[in-house]
């Protein structure tokens, strides 16, 4: 196959560059260069691998195999995929040099050197964030010291190559907060949950915060209205506060808390 056919399976696939690299083995940085006509004349082997996963199956291959379907089917389906399966299933750990090749419109989490996708946020969860944005930085206002920020922001949390984690908001204290991403575990997290990043919010993120160090990590469900609150540096079962509740921030020392009140009217709840 030409480098144009090859371009044309791509999208007939509605495969992105990330797939293709996790599907055929191929770094990820080269399926970029190749793609974007940068490398014009690429390795043998790289090709045969690229040809092996874009190449479009007989007629009589794929009646065989009962996998006979309209090509816009085919996109749509490929197209959902979700980029969270483990390294090991392609032989390859990505990297932060993997991460900031992404595609500026793809959001992901590069966590344990696998990726994540991140879904668009919906309104009501940009909404809920905004309303604590809001709140908590009027709270930082009685701890000089500490910034209050959102997301996109990127955090390497374990301060090396194989994690980058964005979360919904943070609060950093008496540090320096970089200017391309923070290095290391913020004081405070707190996610707001969506149905794309529940489970990953509740059980993934919980034990990588834990253990890089964060102090407090919240986890807020606008459907359910419910607040779970894990004070990290003990070894305690988390606090469940409603909508109707006002939530202590533990860090703060009893300096402030946030009105959950106002960010469900804040947020048109």
């Amino acid at each position: 196959m030409t480098i144009d056919e090859m371009k044309a399976r791509k999208r007939e696939l509605g495969y992105s560059n990330l797939m293709i690299s996790q599907k055929s083995g191929v770094p990820l940085g080269t399926v970029q260069k190749i793609f974007s006509g940068i490398t014009r004349n690429p390795r043998r082997d790289t090709i045969t691998a690229l040809e092996k996963l874009l190449q479009a199956p007989s007629y009589s291959q794929a009646a065989d195999s009962g996998s006979i379907r309209r090509p816009e089917a085919a996109a749509v389906r490929e197209g959902a995929v979700k980029y969270s399966a483990q390294p090991q299933e392609y032989g390859k750990q990505f990297s932060i040099d993997d991460y900031y090749a992404l595609p500026e419109e793809h959001r992901a989490e590069l966590i344990d050197g696998a990726f994540y996708d991140m879904a668009s946020p919906t309104v009501r969860h940009q909404a809920v964030l905004g309303a604590l944005y809001l709140q908590f930085a009027h709270c930082i206002e009685k701890h000089p010291g500490c910034r209050v920020y959102f997301a996109p922001l990127d955090v390497r949390l374990d301060r090396d190559q194989w994690t980058m984690v964005q979360p919904d908001l943070i609060i950093i204290c008496d540090r320096d907060p970089g200017n391309q991403f923070f290095d290391g575990a913020p004081d405070f997290v707190a996610e707001v949950l969506s149905p794309s990043t529940r489970g990953k919010d509740m059980f993934l993120k919980l034990g990588k915060y834990k253990a890089a160090g964060v102090r407090e990590y919240w986890i807020i469900d606008p459907d359910a209205e419910k607040v779970i609150l894990y004070g990290l540096e003990q070894e305690e079962v988390p606090s469940i506060f409603s909508f109707d509740e006002k939530v202590p921030v533990n860090i703060s020392g009893g300096k402030c808390s946030i009105d959950f009140r106002e960010v469900r009217r804040f947020a048109g709840l």
